[in-house]
């Protein structure tokens, strides 16, 4: 784990989110999120990412790339990008928190 990952606050075997887990499934590209309070817990390998809601701006406000000043971070098959303490990943239209 680097220092910009975000884990959820419970691990797969202290809970594991499912149909009868209690929290509310919400579909993302190509895998479920589930409602976790003010946040969704999206699975990713052994672990659960935190995926928090819209990010604060969007793409039109400022496009994350090589060049905007922000520190780029692989995760998975896409990149985040480090912003004021966390991550925005591109979702259509918009940029998810991570």
């Amino acid at each position: 784990m680097t220092s910009t990952d975000v884990h959820a606050e419970h691990t797969t075997a202290e809970h594991e989110h499912g149909t009868d887990c209690g929290h509310e499934a919400v579909q993302h590209d190509d895998h479920v999120d589930y409602i976790h309070g003010t946040h969704r817990h999206a699975l990713h390998g052994d672990h659960y990412d935190e995926h928090e809601s819209v990010a604060e701006h969007t793409p039109a406000d400022h496009a994350h790339g090589d060049d905007c000043g922000h520190e780029a971070v692989q995760h998975g098959d896409h990149v985040d990008y480090l912003h004021d303490g966390h991550k925005h990943a591109a979702h259509d239209d918009h940029y998810d928190e991570h």
